[in-house]
């Protein structure tokens, strides 16, 4: 590490809004990352974050404005300036990677395309600049070189186009790269393999990283030096280790004690008390393929989503299905709650057969088995209220209200979901992610549900937000007595919400059984590539003894 750092900010503030009306989002932030370290800035969601990173790469969003401070690239004080030049600078010496792959990247043009138009203007002739693409995601690990120039990004994984995304940012060989939010959308081990590569890039072409990352546990493992950010300021810096294993401030002990692996379980009854001969879903040998592209190929060819797949689900259980992306897990829930058919095998609900349902068990069965989506932002209509939201399946289902009123039935929900009555009228644009989701579940609930299956509920939201979203289904659960399925990629929630686990891969069961006995002995090697990919491993919370542990 040099002695010049290859980015510093100083007393950095951001503002936002219009001319009569103006807020500042960054308040005086200043931090150094040096080449060849990864320093980590971590914070939720609205702490500002984000905002200090657009705006170090001059990418800050309409409305929003650099007031005062500086930012030095590589010793040059790219505030001091003018538009073109600061645009010139940055796009040369700084490399961004977005936290969403597939809108990184445009989906009109090729992979090779893209690559050669984030070359450097003079890289040579066409099939140099070409040649060089595929240098670049070579570097970057992408099987099938060839294959993956002629592709288009919808026919690429996330942890591929993530590795594209990194390509691009190396292509005009920056000093600094600024990881936004990274992996957010992946799964763990393909999280693992993206900040894998980016610590192998960071040694192989001397960068400095800059990690933006709500995701302690990612923070922990892959940082040497972190800032804690909140409400636009860093309220605390330092040496990772020592910042995460002693904190000195209430926010930063406050995340450390919301990361999933620090939530504690309550007791639950025996096993044999929740388990009744008969399964309310039982599924036997199910197989679902669909058609699907590949890049290169005419013709879709057959993709097998699930094959073969059988597991029971016991009234009071809270069953957790885990794997990576395209393992079928979500196809697995859309077959439970009768949104997709199986080709093969059978789904029964209280042993009648779903395909065999008379109209009124298929009635009650729609109302007895709810979803709960996995984005809070796509699953609710931006034009009904909450109120509306939640007050169109008690209408449409014809649920017994025992002789209240609709609007008091939808007061006791939102009470029951924790969000106040006042926010009857607000839309979806009003509210936070967590709110939407407890909106969500608010409208899942009011059909008097006996399953509930949640579909990566909590991914998309910060650790705080998080904990208070598991904690609810927790207290639902208990209260209730729902029966819950679980679809999810992180294994830290699975292990605090469920009582057994179902491990995917490529459509089939590798391994199933109690949760703790899976997750202390794992029989499968996936499932130990899946539990040694978690992040977080580095974090030493128990020498602060303010670390509580969070109960329900």
């Amino acid at each position: 590490m040099t002695d010049t750092p290859v980015l510093a900010i100083e007393d950095l503030h951001v503002s936002v809004g219009d001319a009569e009306d103006r807020s500042t989002v960054v308040r005086g932030v200043s931090l150094t990352v040096f080449a060849g370290e990864t320093v980590g800035l971590v914070g939720e969601s609205g702490s500002g974050k984000t905002m200090t990173a657009l705006g170090l790469v001059d990418l800050l969003p309409r409305g929003a404005r650099i007031d005062s401070g500086r930012i030095v690239l590589a010793g040059s004080d790219v505030t001091a300036l003018d538009a073109r030049t600061r645009r010139r600078v940055t796009s040369a010496d700084v490399g961004v990677v977005f936290q969403n792959p597939t809108a990184s990247l445009n989906p009109r043009l090729t992979i090779s395309t893209q690559v050669v138009e984030a070359l450097p203007r003079g890289a040579g002739s066409r099939r140099h600049r070409r040649a060089r693409a595929a240098e670049l995601l070579d570097a970057v690990g992408i099987p099938n070189v060839g294959k993956a120039l002629s592709a288009f990004p919808h026919e690429l994984s996330g942890g591929l186009n993530q590795r594209v995304v990194i390509a691009l940012a190396l292509a005009r060989s920056p000093k600094l790269l600024v990881a936004d939010e990274p992996t957010t959308a992946l799964d763990v081990s393909v999280q693992a393999q993206v900040l894998d590569l980016i610590d192998r890039l960071k040694v192989e072409f001397g960068l400095g990283v800059l990690l933006v990352s709500h995701d302690i546990g990612v923070i922990a493992d892959r940082t040497q030096r972190v800032n804690v950010m909140s409400d636009g300021v860093i309220v605390e810096a330092g040496a990772t280790g020592e910042v995460l294993s002693a904190p000195t401030q209430p926010y930063t002990r406050t995340l450390l004690a919301a990361t999933p692996s620090r939530l504690v379980r309550p007791v639950h009854a025996e096993r044999d008390d929740i388990e009744p001969e008969e399964p309310i879903v039982a599924v036997h040998e199910v197989r679902r393929a669909f058609a699907v592209a590949e890049p290169g190929r005419i013709r879709r060819v057959p993709h097998v989503a699930l094959d073969g797949v059988t597991l029971n689900v016991h009234r009071g259980q809270s069953l957790g299905v885990v794997g990576e992306s395209g393992s079928g897990k979500t196809t697995l829930a859309r077959q439970i709650v009768g949104l997709d058919s199986p080709d093969s095998g059978s789904i029964s609900f209280e042993g009648n057969d779903l395909r065999a349902l008379t109209t009124s068990d298929r009635a009650r069965w729609r109302r007895e088995v709810q979803y709960v989506f996995q984005d809070p932002y796509g699953s609710l209509n931006p034009r009904l209220t909450v109120e509306q939201s939640i007050s169109e399946p008690l209408r449409y289902n014809d649920v017994d209200l025992r002789g209240v009123s609709v609007s008091a039935r939808v007061g006791s929900l939102l009470d029951e979901v924790e969000l106040p009555t006042s926010f009857r009228s607000r839309r979806p644009h009003e509210l936070s992610g967590g709110q939407r989701q407890r909106v969500g579940i608010a409208r899942a609930l009011a059909n008097e549900p006996t399953l509930i299956v949640a579909d990566e509920p909590v991914s998309a939201l910060d650790l705080s937000v998080q904990a208070r979203i598991l904690r609810l289904l927790q207290k639902l659960r208990a209260e209730r007595g729902l029966t819950l399925v679980l679809i999810s990629h992180d294994l830290a929630v699975v292990r605090f919400l469920c009582d057994d686990v179902v491990v995917l891969r490529h459509g089939s069961i590798v391994e199933q059984g109690a949760t703790e006995e899976v997750y202390a002995n794992p029989q499968h090697e996936y499932t130990e590539v899946l539990l040694s990919s978690v992040p977080g491993a580095a974090l030493d919370l128990d020498r602060d003894p303010r670390l509580t542990p969070v109960r329900v």
